[in-house]
C-alpha cells in the first residue's frame, strides 16, 4: 500500500511540476487549490505510512528486545540456577513469554511454567513462577513418556501413541475431570512440534508414580504415555494457579526442536 502512494505520489508531482505534462493536470484538475490540496493529502499518507512502519519495527524491538534487568534478577534472586533450572530454559520462556503476552493469546498474564528437560526425572524439574511478584511459586517432579527415556527424556515427538513427551509452548486451557482426576487441558503452540497435544491428549495430571519413594527405589520417578504428570499431593493447587490462558515452555537442548522451532527462530530474527 505504501508503494502505491508512493508511486501515485510522483505522478502527481510529475503532473503538476514537469512543464510538458501540465496541460494533463490542468486538464484533469482545473482549480489550482484543489490541486495543492492533492498534493498535501498525499505527502500526509506517505508520512503516515512510513511513521507507522517504523512504530511497527520499534514495537517489534520491544517485543523481543534482550531480557530486562529485573528478569535477569528474578532468575538471580530466586536462585534459579542452584534449585537446577538452566538459563537458557529461563531466557527461552521468557521471551516466549512476551511473544505470546504481545499476541494476545494468554489471559493468565501472572505467571509462567517452565518444565527443564534437560535436568533427569529424580530432580524438581518444573518451576512456576509469579512475575508479578516476582516468586518462585512450585519446585516440583513431574514425569516425562515412557518412550522418551528413563532417568533423562531425550526423545521427543509429535506423533499420536509415541509415547514421548512433546517440547515447546504451550498455553494453558480450562479444567476437566478424567480418569486421572482433575486435569488441565494444554494447547500446543508449535506447529510440526507439539501442536497435535489435544488429539493425543497431553494433559497435566497427577499420578501415584511422581514420589520420592520411586526415586529412592528405583533412581526415577514414574513415567507417563506423554503428559506432565505431576505428584498427588501438589496437582490441584499447581493446576489451580497455571490454568486458563498462561504460558507453559517444556524445555531441552535438543538439536531438532532448537533448529525447527518457529518461535525460536523468530527471537533470532529480531
Amino acid at each position: 500500500m505504501q508503494l502505491i502512494f508512493t508511486i501515485v505520489l510522483i505522478i502527481t508531482l510529475l503532473l503538476i511540476f514537469y512543464h510538458p505534462l501540465n496541460f494533463l493536470m490542468n486538464r484533469m484538475i482545473p482549480n489550482k487549490l484543489v490541486r495543492l490540496f492533492l498534493i498535501w493529502l498525499l505527502v500526509i499518507l506517505q508520512f503516515s505510512f512510513t511513521v507507522n512502519k517504523e512504530c511497527r519495527k520499534i514495537e517489534k524491538a520491544i517485543i523481543f528486545k534482550p531480557l530486562e534487568v529485573s528478569e535477569n534478577y528474578l532468575y538471580d534472586s530466586l536462585n534459579l540456577s542452584d534449585l537446577g533450572l538452566t538459563r537458557p530454559a529461563f531466557e527461552y520462556a521468557i521471551k516466549g513469554y512476551h511473544y505470546f503476552l504481545a499476541s494476545g493469546l494468554i489471559s493468565n498474564d501472572m505467571v509462567i511454567s517452565i518444565i527443564d528437560f534437560s535436568l533427569p526425572s529424580n530432580a524438581k524439574r518444573l518451576f512456576v513462577l509469579d512475575l508479578k511478584n516476582k516468586m518462585l511459586l512450585f519446585n516440583t517432579y513431574v514425569a516425562h513418556g515412557k518412550n522418551s527415556g528413563k532417568q533423562m527424556a531425550v526423545q521427543f515427538s509429535n506423533k499420536p501413541s509415541s509415547y514421548k513427551s512433546s517440547l515447546g509452548f504451550y498455553i494453558t486451557s480450562g479444567t476437566y475431570r478424567g480418569k486421572h482426576g482433575y486435569s488441565l487441558r494444554l494447547l500446543g503452540e508449535e506447529a510440526g512440534i507439539n501442536d497435535k497435544a489435544e488429539q493425543r491428549a497431553i494433559v497435566m495430571h497427577a499420578a501415584a508414580y511422581v514420589n520420592e519413594k520411586m526415586i529412592h527405589s528405583q533412581g526415577y520417578i514414574g513415567r507417563s504415555e506423554g503428559c506432565p504428570a505431576l505428584p498427588v499431593q501438589e496437582h490441584r493447587a499447581i493446576i489451580e494457579k497455571i490454568k486458563n490462558g498462561s504460558t507453559l515452555f517444556m524445555y531441552s537442548p535438543d538439536s531438532y526442536y532448537l533448529t525447527h522451532s518457529t518461535i525460536l527462530k523468530s527471537f533470532e530474527e529480531s
